[in-house]
């Protein structure tokens, strides 16, 4: 079965995705949402309203796994501050495609520049999953166990419907 690509329906698919990812912030999809911050969008979300829309999932997530006020204020404080870390990265990373792309449109074909993009976008790729990861600990952390254990049934759940 194929899927089509429709360029008006997919701004809003991927924006659903990157709440999805967001809600599962208990320790396990914290930065998922980070990383998509902005997908399908020509510009990134004003800062004001990605952080109505952060306090938002996180208020709904931890409610839902009977959290506490000061939990959600710790999950905030991660988020934010992954967040905060991981925006330049994203930007470097969206360089160094502009970058890729003017190597590949040139004249005579630079392998060793290609070469050294790769490298620097795998770097920056590991910078950003170390941080990611630091952050999805910190993040599990502040949940319990069984907190933890209630957020990866919801996201084991979500994963298997959208492959169904």
């Amino acid at each position: 079965m194929s899927t089509s690509f429709n360029e008006s329906e997919q701004p809003g698919k991927i924006r659903r995705r990157w709440f999805a990812g967001l809600a599962a912030l208990g320790g396990f999809g914290l930065l998922s949402a980070a990383q998509a911050h902005g997908w399908g969008r020509r510009h990134a979300l004003d800062p004001q309203e990605m952080a109505r829309r952060l306090d938002w999932r996180i208020g709904r997530l931890v409610q839902e796994v009977g959290g506490t006020p000061q939990q959600k204020e710790r999950l905030v404080a991660i988020a934010t501050a992954a967040l905060a870390e991981i925006r330049p990265l994203r930007e470097q990373m969206r360089q160094a495609r502009r970058e890729g792309l003017a190597l590949l449109a040139a004249p005579v074909i630079d392998r060793r520049a290609l070469e050294q993009l790769r490298v620097s976008q795998l770097q920056a790729a590991d910078a950003k999953s170390r941080r990611m990861l630091q952050a999805l600990a910190e993040a599990a952390e502040v949940l319990t166990p069984e907190q933890r254990t209630e957020v990866a049934g919801r996201l084991k759940r979500r994963m298997d419907r959208r492959r169904g």
